[in-house]
């Protein structure tokens, strides 16, 4: 008989597959490949590259089996397949990835779930994410996902709290549920007294600096980050435009909304926030910050404790299709009294993505060793696209400084 803990597994495992379907269901065959960019892949090869490994973890790992494709790593092992080459490989047609995707998730399902289920589980969670942010790159439509009602207005949440500081235990415990090894393990972080914003900062602020002419003033740029603004030409945030009557609107797909003023700054880079930051005499949070702020020294698994993640404390699950007003949810404060730590927007830390001390590799060896050595910058939180079972407080994302169109936002410290 299955655990408890098997039979979400493979609820999960269903439920990731009917998402990420339903993420690319709309789409014609020309947007399926889609154009040759840095920053996405070809959603044909995406699509293939999920059942691929799934396949690769809780069959051919797990029970040794045969590829079902024979020629299935040559297409789709994204450790082996240079990016730019994805758009030129002969890749399976869209029924024959569909085929396949079905094959392998029936086989998935009739094992036994353990580690590797989890693994493909979490991949593909974090694939559909992705899958959101590539149609808002390329302008397409809105998904075609199921959305709760508009979101209401809830407004501003101006303000810090003051954190003690304290030594405390940063990272995962050992015995948690399934995390990755970048998390792993807890350690003593000694953390200095500091205060922290009440909420992330919003379009009406990050407004306040665009107008002040802050994108283009190089006092308040780091070096890299003021060579990263000439190169990208950047004078406001990317999806933001200006128009008539100094009116701001913002790109959500391939629609144009008036730019919400309460609503969480998003899709800007590390640099962009490091700027505002030194404009507005504030700093970003270090991650240890963040978790502390989140968690309290007890550990709590999420800032309102040890409840998972619903629709009342968190903007999660891409069920308000976009983000909400940072005063929403009030139900999943913080200990500390800092709201949406859990969900809205991802928020850009000023630490760099490094182990923790002991680190050991886990069996996929891509997802975080290969990254400690090139600059990337820690996010916290997830955002409004995230699947809620991903999170917990000790998840570390990681992205480059000049990624800006990943769902990320930030919050900001009292210098």
């Amino acid at each position: 008989m299955s655990s408890p803990a098997q039979i979400a597994i493979r609820a999960g495992l269903r439920d990731a597959r009917a998402r990420t379907l339903l993420l690319v269901s709309d789409l014609d065959d020309a947007q399926w490949l889609g154009p040759r960019l840095a920053i996405v892949n070809p959603i044909l090869w995406e699509v293939g590259h999920l059942g691929w490994f799934q396949e690769y973890w809780t069959q051919r790992r797990a029970l040794s089996t045969a590829p079902l494709l024979q020629q299935g790593d040559a297409l789709y092992d994204s450790a082996r397949v240079a990016h730019d080459t994805r758009w030129d490989l002969p890749l399976l047609p869209r029924p024959e990835v569909l085929r396949y995707l079905e094959a392998v998730l029936d086989r998935a399902l009739a094992a036994e779930p353990g580690y590797f289920h989890a693994l493909a589980l979490a991949h593909e969670d974090m694939h559909g994410e992705a899958l959101l942010y590539t149609r808002q790159t390329l302008g397409y439509p809105a998904p075609l996902l199921p959305h709760a009602a508009a979101a209401a207005e809830a407004g501003p949440l101006p303000g810090d709290v003051e954190v003690p500081g304290c030594t405390f235990q940063l990272g995962a415990r050992p015995g948690a549920p399934f995390v990755f090894d970048n998390e792993k393990w807890a350690h003593p972080a000694t953390v200095a007294s500091f205060r922290i914003a009440r909420a992330p900062v919003t379009n009406e602020a990050l407004l306040e600096f665009v107008e002040a002419g802050g994108y283009g003033d190089e006092r308040f740029w780091s070096p890299e980050g003021w060579r990263w603004r000439a190169a990208a030409g950047a004078g406001h945030p990317v999806y933001w435009r200006r128009g008539e009557g100094g009116r701001w609107f913002e790109r959500r797909f391939d629609a144009e909304v008036p730019l919400p003023p309460h609503r969480p700054a998003i899709h800007v880079c590390w640099h962009e926030a490091d700027a505002f930051c030194r404009w507005a005499g504030r700093r970003l949070p270090t991650e240890a910050e963040w978790e502390l702020a989140a968690s309290t020294p007890e550990k709590r698994a999420f800032p309102w404790g040890d409840a998972p993640p619903d629709g009342s404390r968190a903007n999660l699950d891409a069920a308000a299709g976009w983000t909400v007003d940072v005063a929403a949810h009030p139900e999943g404060d913080s200990a500390y009294g800092c709201r949406q730590l859990i969900g809205n927007v991802w928020e850009w830390t000023a630490s760099d993505f490094q182990p923790y001390p002991g680190f050991v590799v886990d069996p996929y060896k891509e997802y975080s060793a290969p990254w400690f050595s090139s600059p990337h910058k820690v996010l916290r939180g997830g955002c409004w696209a995230t699947r809620a079972r991903l999170l917990r407080n000790t998840w570390r994302n990681f992205y480059p400084p000049d990624r800006r169109d990943v769902l990320a936002g930030f919050r900001t410290c009292a210098r």
